[in-house]
């Protein structure tokens, strides 16, 4: 094919081997090239499923998603030539509130998903045992000045306290959210900002990188009042070290005691700290950072930590003898 033999000059003889393919991009919205009813989308959807799978049985496919009547429509039509379903969001700065709210809004979104599609589980015949879950492929805040280019915005730490919280969030999801993927790399809404010499991790960038070296890989359950931070806990993949994450939207130093059942732990903890001068520093391509990550560093005492202001941090407390 073309295509492949543009692979092929460029150095690539064999094919990618690529597993996960979404079927379309948004196709409920009128914004978007080839945009068509729901009716339509189905009809489309289940087409190019047989097609892609007559030539890798395989692969594994995403169809496009809207909490609503186009979702009910998509679960109850093509259940069966679908392995995942796409959901977006994206979230502004226009809410009225403060810096709480600004925070609260992609875990609540998150979790808003999250509930829908579990009320269509109930709903929709058949859909439980086919065990069809979430592939929140684009999330992110969205507004501000284009300083970036074509919708390129700048990201603020409470940008980054937002996204750290939705990362707790999804964890909490992770029953029925497969996969999560932040958009975009770099540059429009991206993690990384970039001129014509420098490049920067910007904000929330902060946030993917630490989150992406340090937080756990088995999400545990998590008891008790944790208002007015946002907490959450998981294991290493060795399930010998416990990750707790935990985000203080607030601008006071918060304590927060650990009780931890059925393992015993060893001494101290390690910690990490995303923190800035105040919640809307920002880091710019050229000049030094003002969000910042910070660590590792002890912490002697694994029982009962404290937090900054407006911070985002990970602590690694070892465990052992887990019941």
């Amino acid at each position: 094919a073309p295509m492949g033999r543009l692979r092929a000059v460029n150095g690539d003889n064999e094919p990618w081997n690529v597993k996960w393919w979404s079927v379309g991009n948004e196709m409920y919205g009128s914004w978007q090239l080839g945009h068509m009813s729901t009716e339509e989308f189905v009809e489309k959807h289940n087409s190019f499923a047989d097609a892609m799978r007559s030539v890798d049985p395989f692969i594994s496919l995403v169809a496009v998603g809207e909490v609503g009547v186009w979702d009910e429509m998509i679960l109850a039509n093509c259940a069966d030539n679908m392995d995942l379903i796409s959901e977006h969001f994206y979230r502004q700065d226009w809410h009225g509130g403060g810096l709480m709210t600004h925070v609260l809004q992609i875990p609540r979104a998150i979790k808003g998903k999250a509930e829908a599609h579990r009320k269509y589980r109930d709903e929709i015949t058949g859909l439980e045992e086919k065990n069809i879950k979430i592939c929140m492929d684009e999330y992110n805040y969205w507004y501000g000045p284009h300083i970036y280019g074509e919708l390129g915005t700048r990201y603020f730490m409470r940008d980054a306290l937002g996204i750290a919280a939705g990362m707790n969030e999804f964890y909490r999801q992770s029953d029925i959210i497969f996969m999560a993927n932040y958009a975009q790399t770099v540059n429009v809404i991206g993690c990384i900002k970039a001129n014509t010499t420098h490049s920067v991790m910007a904000a929330t960038g902060q946030v993917l990188k630490l989150y992406r070296a340090q937080y756990g890989k088995i999400p545990l359950i998590l008891r008790g009042e944790t208002r007015p931070l946002d907490i959450s806990a998981a294991l290493n993949s060795t399930a010998d070290t416990l990750v707790i994450s935990a985000i203080n939207p607030t601008w006071e130093e918060v304590r927060f005691d650990l009780n931890i059942k059925n393992a015993g732990t060893g001494s101290g903890a390690i910690h990490w700290e995303i923190t800035a001068p105040d919640d809307m520093a920002y880091n710019e391509p050229g000049i030094p950072d003002k969000v910042i990550i910070i660590g590792p560093e002890q912490v002697l005492n694994n029982k009962s930590f404290k937090v900054k202001p407006v911070s985002i941090n990970i602590f690694k407390i070892p465990v052992i003898n887990i019941n």
